[in-house]
């Protein structure tokens, strides 16, 4: 997978519209779930990607270190070389001096090469830097975006799961028709209501009954008054 195709990819999902896809999808659960685990194998993926990108960023980092550090070593080594022939000639030796002088030469040459492959990497470096950055935020972005996903998907079973609860507690409820006659409901409110009037009827006969006792006694109070009276004329006629 070539930087750009990365780079497209990892822009392309950090920016995706969840709310826009869950309005579009027949499922929304289901799609959520399938973006999760496209999400987490991008993210993988690109993660293996970008970790080789910065790899190789670092090694044109490291190339051009050693070439800067050459080309200021063979700088030196070109002063220290010129000194020396510089040194000798004033000496009289001229044949040592120009030798000194050639090093010299060859360590300018050096040191021109090394500045030169340090400055065709510099663009490279730079151009590099600037993917691996935008690949670091995108993998950031993409990162942000799988948590978002996770909690719309974790918010969607919560909301689907008290829903259907609902819906089962309301079909319950009205299952439950109080007023059907003959609902189990209303068959126990009859028999409650038969047993409270015979109840009703068993203590208005019962106390009629009791009600007869008490005049039946009365009317044997009235005899007996009657027959002792009766007594009473007969012994004063006597």
């Amino acid at each position: 997978m070539s930087k750009q195709t990365i780079l497209g990819r990892v822009t392309q999902l950090a920016k995706a519209n969840i709310n826009a896809l869950l309005d579009q999808a027949e499922d929304p659960q289901k799609m959520l779930d399938q973006l999760i685990r496209d999400y987490t194998n991008n993210i993988a993926e690109a993660e293996q990607a970008v970790a080789t990108t910065i790899g190789n960023l670092r090694m044109l980092e490291a190339d051009h270190k050693e070439d800067v550090e050459a080309a200021a070593e063979w700088g030196g080594k070109a002063l220290a070389a010129s000194r020396k022939a510089d040194e000798l000639r004033a000496a009289g030796s001229t044949a040592d001096a120009d030798r000194f002088d050639n090093l010299a030469k060859v360590a300018l040459g050096r040191q021109l090469r090394s500045e030169k492959e340090a400055k065709t990497a510099e663009p490279a470096i730079a151009a590099q830097t600037e993917v691996v950055d935008k690949l670091k935020s995108g993998l950031d972005a993409m990162k942000d975006k799988l948590t978002e996903l996770t909690a719309k998907r974790d918010e969607l079973v919560a909301r689907a799961k008290t829903a259907q609860e609902q819906n089962q507690m309301l079909d319950a409820v009205k299952n439950i028709d109080v007023m059907d006659p003959t609902s189990d409901i209303a068959r126990f409110e009859d028999k409650v209501r038969r047993e409270e009037a015979r109840a009703l009827g068993r203590q208005e006969l019962a106390a009629s009954s009791l009600d007869a006792q008490f005049e039946a006694l009365d009317d044997l109070d009235r005899s007996a008054e009657v027959e002792a009276r009766l007594a009473a004329l007969k012994s004063r006629a006597a």
